[in-house]
């Protein structure tokens, strides 16, 4: 096999007169290699994501939520400021995540069960897990 290639073997490397000869690095990037699975790194990271079950609430706890709320929905026109703890739901697996949120009540749809506050966001009152009203001095939760 070695007879066949035997003219070609010692010849010299050829050289393009028009261009110049790339340097090693450059030409390493060639072959460096490339994200064949598109997205599965960010899928592993997805998976590795962690998420908080939903907890349950006392009946304590629901009752001053409760009583807070109706509080609110009296003196809405006030627009009160409160601290409440919210589950927010993750959108891409099961879980969530309590989050804080803080703000002025607009309005409380009892009918809707939601909380509106003067930003415009919205709380869902299932979704609430604690619930202090700041601004109204008289009110004291037990």
């Amino acid at each position: 096999m070695t007879d066949r290639y035997s003219d070609m073997v010692n010849l010299p490397h050829y050289q393009s007169n028009n261009r110049k000869h790339m340097p090693p690095i450059e030409r390493a990037a060639q072959f460096a290699p490339f994200a064949a699975l598109t997205g599965f790194g960010a899928q592993i990271s997805e998976t590795a994501r962690l998420t908080d079950s939903r907890p349950v609430i006392g009946d304590r706890e629901a009752a001053q939520i409760d009583e807070a709320l109706r509080v609110l929905t009296e003196h809405a026109a006030e627009q009160p400021q409160v601290k409440l703890t919210v589950f927010v739901p993750d959108s891409q697996k099961p879980g969530g995540a309590l989050v804080p949120k803080e703000g002025r009540v607009r309005r409380v749809d009892p009918v809707a069960r939601v909380m509106i506050f003067t930003d415009k966001t919205s709380v869902f009152i299932n979704d609430i897990f604690s619930l202090d009203i700041c601004t109204l001095s008289w009110y004291h939760k037990e």
